[in-house]
């Protein structure tokens, strides 16, 4: 099978997989704490967190004014979750931004969004079972990239991560890594221009794509806000 075949079948492998996927925003404490006890037992699986006898992983940052907490579930069953921060100069909140304030707080002076998908956790046994579990569950940072104009989307991962979004994402490392909140290891900072990179991305993983309707159905109405660049309000930049 050559390469083209592979890829085309893995697409339509994800694809398959999306179509019974339910996408579903927590908003609920039950729904809230479900997702808090699948991230302790992912992080502690991977050696990432020390054991706590409350068997749940959350911080300050779940209950920020600009964030959605996600939670997939595939056949009635919690299989995977992401929680996305939109960072603008109105509400300059995001975990990345408080690790990396010198590279990225420039970028909100000027006016950009930053998207930031953080506690991105997939169930072990279901993984197995479903490679591109993964792929559905980072489409989400996708999606409020879009959804949020987003001038640049970031991942803020271990250097064992890496590979995985500068292939799916064409992201590549900012600075050193730094030291993580609540965290054993230490963390890199990732970044793309989304305006630049969103077509390549969708080129190559179709699945990746969605409609105004389904990203206002998961993050709500857009936001109507002209962005504020340098040069005058409302005009593109380049991130």
């Amino acid at each position: 099978m050559n390469t083209v075949n592979a890829a085309s079948i893995f697409a339509q492998n994800v694809t398959d997989l999306i179509s019974r996927i339910e996408y579903r925003r927590a908003e609920t404490d039950a729904d809230k704490e479900a997702i808090y006890r699948l991230r302790y037992q992912c992080y502690l699986r991977e050696g990432a967190i020390q054991p706590d006898e409350s068997g749940r992983f959350s911080d300050d940052f779940d209950a920020a004014p600009n964030v959605w907490i996600f939670g997939l579930h595939l056949d009635g069953q919690l299989v995977s979750s992401i929680r996305v921060h939109v960072a603008t100069a109105e509400q300059p909140i995001a975990p990345a931004l408080a690790i990396f304030p010198d590279i990225l707080g420039p970028r909100i002076e000027r006016g950009e969004v930053i998207v930031d998908p953080t506690r991105f956790v997939v169930d072990y046994e279901c993984s197995r079972q479903n490679p591109g579990l993964a792929y559905a569950t980072v489409r989400l940072g996708m999606l409020a990239s879009e959804h949020g104009d987003a001038d640049y989307a970031l991942a803020t991962v271990r250097t064992e991560h890496r590979a995985f979004y500068r292939r799916l994402l064409f992201m590549e490392p900012i600075g050193e890594p730094r030291a993580y909140p609540n965290l054993k290891d230490p963390i890199n900072l990732m970044g793309v221009s989304f305006p630049e990179l969103r077509q390549r991305v969708y080129d190559r993983y179709p699945f990746m794509m969605s409609t105004a309707a389904e990203q206002e159905q998961l993050f709500g109405p857009k936001r109507q806000t002209p962005k504020v660049r340098e040069g005058g309000k409302g005009q593109a930049a380049a991130a």
